[in-house]
């Protein structure tokens, strides 16, 4: 029996994505056109995510927005106080969607204490004052912040891929009319691309598909880093597993009903990780990465047939 996921997890941009639209697209439609659900890699040898090899969340919103018939104007900032100041004027035109921004330092997260890494994508809808007002798709809805701690988490200096400092996207308008599966038939050359790999988009030494999940299955043979078992429990693994049960959901709708059953069978190779990589069950977690590692070129055959 195959039941879809509905629940909490780590889909901040799409869920963001999908309130600025306000049109009823679904959140995990969302996620699979930005072709996340398909690769995952081992960036520079050593950080593992359950997404393809040089692929990054700023260049997913761009592909599901195209893909989805709709339109907006992505800008930056270099000041906070400018910045502020056109978030405020391009509220008169709707929801703003910002991001990345640095979780930890969203002051009203319970357990943030300072910049981390951890990169996070909300949908601003007001300017009171000296008081930003937004949805926080992590659980936080009407979430306020104070204007200099919220453009300190907005700058995003400590986000990897950032391009920019104060990137935010307003603007939205459809230009065409686009039925769902539709929408995911156009996704598929770019998937198939996503799963053969774009090294020349990566850091030095990062792996993708099998070869990520076999180098990360030796690593976690020989033991994990804190950071990266941490990394893995609290965001990789539930991402990745979630992306792959809404690949399988909406793949089977558009009637790639192979590749449906694949991308099934990954959601539950990668679900099942959480358990032993939490009790620290070296070998069951080894094991079941290297079950997972052919899967990736076996999607990318399903979708190319």
């Amino acid at each position: 029996m195959t039941v879809r996921y509905i629940g909490s997890g780590p889909y901040c941009y799409a869920n963001s994505l999908a309130m600025a639209l306000g049109d009823g697209t679904d959140p995990g439609l969302v996620e699979v056109l930005t072709g996340s659900p398909f690769g995952m890699q081992l960036l520079g040898g050593h950080r593992p995510l359950f997404d393809p090899l040089g692929w990054d969340p700023e260049t997913g919103i761009d592909a599901a927005l195209s893909l989805l018939g709709w339109t907006c104007q992505r800008s930056h900032g270099t000041e906070p106080t400018m910045a502020l100041q056109n978030l405020g004027a391009a509220l008169a035109g709707g929801p703003v969607l910002v991001g990345p921004v640095e979780m930890g330092l969203l002051r009203y997260h319970p357990d943030a204490a300072g910049a981390i890494g951890a990169d996070h994508y909300v949908l601003v809808t007001g300017l009171d004052g000296d008081r930003v007002c937004f949805h926080d798709p992590d659980g936080y809805p009407h979430a306020t912040l104070a204007a200099e701690p919220f453009a300190a988490a907005w700058r995003g200096e400590s986000i990897e891929y950032a391009r920019a400092e104060y990137t935010m996207r307003t603007g939205f308008r459809r230009i065409r009319q686009v039925v769902a599966e539709d929408a995911l038939r156009a996704c598929v050359p770019a998937a198939i691309g996503w799963l053969n790999g774009r090294p020349a988009l990566a850091p030095p030494g990062s792996l993708g598909g099998g070869e990520a999940a076999l180098a990360l299955a030796g690593l976690v043979g020989r033991g994990l880093t804190d950071d990266q078992r941490e990394e893995l429990v609290w965001f990789a693994v539930r991402a990745g597993a979630r992306r792959l049960s809404d690949a399988q959901y909406w793949l089977a709708r558009a009637g790639l009903t192979q590749a449906a059953g694949i991308a099934g069978q990954q959601a539950r190779l990668v679900g099942s990780l959480q358990y032993p990589l939490v009790a620290n069950d070296q070998t069951a977690a080894a094991k079941i990465l290297r079950v997972l590692a052919p899967t990736y070129g076996h999607l990318a055959e399903a979708l190319s047939a």
